[in-house]
């Protein structure tokens, strides 16, 4: 099924997402504790039910479909950036919701998405940058991110690495964005730091956070939406 776009069923992950069934899973051989449990909690998700019926391709594609319900981020025509993309919900997202162009980028690879540029590289390469311009057609209005780390459990260590990724994308929104541009990127209570958000409070006109309803709720992530960049 093809995903739809604003005001359609899939903005509603309760429909057909088995809300009231629990599945519980034996224990397998071979399976840790902590895959035991991941897989539980996919299971169970009806997030990912709904995102599974409706063809997007995770249960994150809805964190940025509750983000533009609420600040109407997303403008048709409009150029978007998709930074650490795969698997490419976020893209599908873009484009289902009147993007023209979207370019998704990130390490790993993202298998094809019609309508969009994909792009296996290092964000940080000047080259590469030339080549999102290029395949944008321009400068990004839209600037995404939702990258995170991978979690080593060791919480100054992850705390560092989730600070570096979010200075890495803030200061590549500044290089690339256009007068006027939107930057969404993830953070984490307690990760937010404070030399992250002055920046973005003098170089944008409004800078505002939220925690989407697909956010889990035991996760610390939430999302800075910063409008109006000044330049």
């Amino acid at each position: 099924m093809a995903p739809t776009g604003r005001k359609g069923p899939s903005t509603d992950p309760g429909k057909g997402a088995g809300r009231g069934l629990t599945v519980t899973l034996k224990r397998t051989a071979g399976r840790s504790v902590a895959s035991q449990r991941w897989l539980q909690r996919q299971l169970n998700d009806p997030y990912v039910t709904a995102a599974q019926k409706q063809g997007w391709r995770s249960r994150a594609a809805f964190k940025l479909i509750e983000l533009d319900d609420r600040f109407k981020i997303i403008k048709k025509g409009m150029r978007v950036l998709d930074l650490g993309a795969a698997p490419g919900g976020w893209t599908q997202v873009a484009l289902a919701r009147g993007a023209s162009h979207v370019v998704g980028i990130d390490l790993l690879d993202i298998p094809p998405i019609p309508g969009a540029h994909l792009i296996q590289a290092d964000a940080t390469d000047p080259e590469v940058h030339a080549k999102i311009i290029e395949l944008l057609g321009g400068k990004p209005d839209l600037f995404l991110s939702d990258m995170a780390p991978n979690t080593s459990g060791h919480a100054s260590t992850d705390h560092i690495r989730i600070v570096a990724l979010a200075e890495m994308a803030l200061e590549l929104a500044f290089e690339l964005l256009p007068v006027g541009g939107t930057f969404v990127a993830k953070l984490f209570q307690g990760g937010a730091d404070k030399h992250l958000l002055d920046p973005m409070k003098k170089r944008f006109e409004s800078v505002k956070h939220a925690k989407p309803p697909a956010s889990r709720k035991e996760s610390s992530e939430l999302y800075v939406i910063a409008t109006g960049f000044r330049g």
